[in-house]
């Protein structure tokens, strides 16, 4: 090889380094102390690669034992180590990838440091393991992010020539947590804006999400703003988070709410799917939250799923724009499914009215929590379009506690009707 060309090389090597490309905040401060490095960014922001790069980082400079916490172990596997092109195993400079084992979640770097995959949905799965790094990423989306901290924190007890330090990554949202964290002494909280790293975003993806500019769903997800509740909404964080708990009561009839979308294509609305049941005081846990956007053979298939995986006793579905697609859908994935087609008659604020009074009396439990159905229901303001998510919730609630409207139709298992 030519020294020109052997030059080329190191140019290269140290013009692509994350230290001379990464925006100031992306790489945490060596000359101050802190313990958890809190950065909140919009979508698009770059936090997945700061993970990465941290991650690598310390692996570097002698740390041990290090955990990887989703949102689900799903995110964990695409997002943090391998498919996403800020993974650890994409970002991993020459001679220093490590080796992945998907089956046992772990990676092992070929100076000995192992990693750990965990996820938000299951806080347990961390108990007896000892850590002195961690990289959280998207804890204000965890299904239990207060649980999954708690017992983070018991474990970052390895001794190492590091101090033990947590990275956190994440779209922000005024969960207890994030605000804990926020306000800790040993917390360095960094905001950057998703129009910070606009140069390794596509022109299409910013000219579509410039529409959501100085709104409050734009200045949570594009800015990285922890919010305060819409002050119209019917519902607030601390109303939910009051009567919030880690498992639900004896259910004696559980349904699926169903808000279908008609159609499946990229900017279509989501399918709404929650689950929720009622227990024999008749007060009411909502137990998933399976919506999504696809099409509708796709949310077909999400409902039977959280039909069966529940033990549900009915799918409770709108049927205003999808007709009786909706259950020309179902019957074509599952025809064992008991169904019951229901009409919006009545105006949303007038369905969604007396859902949120139950939560008011105390009577409506999350089990877990449901980030993107809380945050609609914190955001909806009376004569809006209502959401997706927070419509299936208030079908789900009203079959429960009205067993719905007089005029209905049921499908029974196999498809009969009554």
């Amino acid at each position: 090889m030519t020294l020109a060309a052997t030059d080329r090389m190191i140019l290269h090597e140290f013009s692509t380094r994350w230290s001379f490309i990464a925006h100031p905040g992306q790489i945490p401060p060596k000359d101050r102390p802190w313990f958890c490095y809190l950065m909140r960014s919009g979508r698009g922001g770059g936090k997945t690669r700061a993970g990465s790069e941290w991650v690598h980082e310390r692996v570097r400079n002698g740390a041990r034992a290090i955990a990887l916490i989703g949102e689900t172990k799903a995110d964990v596997r695409d997002v943090m180590v391998e498919l996403g092109p800020s993974s650890i195993l994409k970002t991993a400079r020459p001679g220093e990838r490590p080796e992945y084992e998907p089956s046992k979640r772990r990676l092992t770097w070929p100076n000995g440091v192992v990693a750990t995959g965990f996820s938000g949905d299951e806080p347990d799965q961390l108990r007896g393991y000892a850590f002195d790094t961690a990289w959280v990423d998207e804890l204000a989306k965890f299904k239990y992010p207060k649980e999954t901290w708690d017992t983070l924190m018991f474990c970052l007890r390895e001794r190492s020539a590091l101090p033990p330090r947590v990275f956190v990554t994440t779209t922000p949202r005024p969960i207890p947590i994030i605000r804990q964290l926020l306000k800790a002494e040993n917390t360095i909280d960094v905001r950057f804006s998703t129009f910070q790293n606009i140069e390794n975003l596509s022109p299409e993806f910013m000219q579509e999400i410039r529409k959501y500019e100085g709104t409050r769903l734009g200045r949570q997800e594009l800015e990285g703003e922890v919010l305060d509740d819409n002050p119209n909404a019917l519902w607030s964080r601390d109303l939910i988070e009051a009567q919030r708990q880690p498992k639900p009561g004896t259910l004696i009839r559980i349904v699926v709410g169903v808000d279908p979308a008609v159609s499946g294509s990229e900017t279509s609305d989501e399918t709404g799917i929650v689950v929720a049941g009622i227990a024999a005081d008749g007060h009411i846990y909502v137990i998933g939250d399976h919506s999504l956007r696809g099409t509708p053979n796709e949310w077909a298939i999400a409902v039977s799923r959280a039909y069966h995986g529940a033990e549900a006793d009915r799918v409770i579905g709108e049927v205003n724009n999808g007709g009786d697609l909706v259950e020309v859908n179902l019957r074509t994935v599952d025809r064992g499914i008991s169904y019951k087609a229901v009409h919006a008659s009545r105006g949303k604020a007038i369905r969604a009215e007396p859902i949120a009074a139950l939560y008011e009396q105390g009577k409506v439990h999350h089990v877990g929590t449901f980030p993107q159905l809380e945050d609609q229901m914190c955001e909806w303001v009376p004569g809006e379009k209502s959401p997706d998510r927070m419509d299936a919730l208030v079908w789900a609630i009203t079959e429960l506690t009205e067993r719905g409207p007089k005029k209905e139709r049921i499908f029974y298992a196999g498809g009969g009707r009554r």
